[in-house]
C-alpha cells in the first residue's frame, strides 16, 4: 500500500509530457544540422537509419509502458523544479531524480565503451528528449502548478491548460510540418545566437527556462490571437535552442576523450 501511494502522489505531482511530437521532431532535426563528425558517427553506429527526429519522441510513447521502470522510475526525468527566486543549485535534486541526474546518467553510459548496446541506445534516445524538454519553460517547474497543468485556460475557445499550450497547442496552431519548421528556424539562426544558445550546459538551460517562465503566464485564461502573438516569438526561441543544445551535448558528450 505505501508502494501504491508513492506512485499515485508521484504520479499527480507530475508534468505532463513536453513538447508534442511536432515540438520533438523540429528540435531533432535541427540538431541533425549541427552535429560534429564524431557526434554524427555516434549516433549513426548506435541508431542506424533511425534519424534524430525520430528518436526524439521515444521517450513519450514509453510512457505508455506499464512496467515500474517507466511508470515510476524515468516519470520524474522529463522535467526539473525551480521555485520562483531560487536557482536549481539552490534546490538541486529530489529523491526520486530528476531531468539533469538523468542527463548526467546518460552521459556515463554514452561514454563507457563497455555499455551495452541496448543501453546506450535507451540513454542516446532519451538524451535527445530530456534536452528539448528542458525548452519548454513550464519543464522548468516552479513546484506550485505543476509545470502550468493546473492553469486551465481556454486556447481558441477549447478547455486546455497552460503547460498543454505550451507543449503542442501554439506549435500546432499554424498547421507547419517538422520540416516545414525546422528549416524556418535554420534559416534564421543568426551567427550571434549560435554562439549563445550552443551551450552544452545543463544548468544554463534550466535558467534560462525558469528565467522565462514567469512571464508567460496569462492576465486572462482565454487565449488566442493576443496570446500566440506575444509569445510567438519566444517559441521560436526555445525551440531552437532546444535543437542547438541537443547538438552542443552530443558534440561534447563524443568529441570530448
Amino acid at each position: 500500500m505505501r508502494w501504491l501511494a508513492a506512485c499515485l502522489a508521484l504520479a499527480l505531482a507530475a508534468p505532463a509530457a513536453a513538447w508534442g511530437p511536432t515540438g520533438h521532431r523540429i528540435t531533432g532535426m535541427l540538431a541533425d544540422q549541427y552535429l560534429s563528425p564524431r557526434a554524427r558517427a555516434a549516433v549513426l553506429e548506435m541508431l542506424g537509419t533511425e534519424s534524430l527526429a525520430q528518436a526524439s519522441t521515444w521517450a513519450d510513447f514509453m510512457r505508455s509502458d506499464p512496467s515500474p521502470f517507466w511508470q515510476k522510475t524515468a516519470s520524474p526525468w522529463h522535467y526539473v523544479t525551480v521555485p520562483d527566486g531560487k536557482t536549481y543549485a539552490d534546490v538541486g535534486a529530489p529523491p526520486q531524480g530528476d531531468a539533469l541526474t538523468a542527463l548526467a546518467r546518460f552521459e556515463k553510459t554514452l561514454r563507457d565503451p563497455k555499455a551495452p548496446l541496448a543501453e546506450r541506445q535507451q540513454a542516446l534516445r532519451f538524451a535527445i528528449h530530456i534536452i528539448a524538454d528542458l525548452a519548454q519553460p513550464f519543464h522548468v517547474g516552479n513546484g506550485t502548478d505543476r509545470g502550468g497543468n493546473d492553469v486551465k485556460v481556454t486556447f481558441f475557445g477549447q478547455p486546455t491548460n497552460l503547460h498543454a499550450v505550451w507543449d503542442s497547442d501554439i506549435v500546432d496552431q499554424d498547421r507547419w510540418s517538422a520540416t516545414e519548421w525546422a528549416d524556418n528556424l535554420h534559416r534564421q539562426l543568426t551567427p550571434g545566437q549560435l554562439r549563445a544558445w550552443s551551450s552544452p550546459d545543463p544548468l544554463q538551460w534550466v535558467a534560462d527556462s525558469a528565467a522565462i517562465r514567469p512571464r508567460l503566464y496569462p492576465a486572462s485564461p482565454d487565449l488566442s490571437w493576443a496570446y500566440v502573438y506575444a509569445h510567438r516569438q519566444t517559441l521560436d526561441e526555445q525551440l531552437a535552442k532546444g535543437g542547438l543544445r541537443i547538438a552542443a551535448w552530443l558534440n561534447r558528450t563524443f568529441d570530448t576523450p
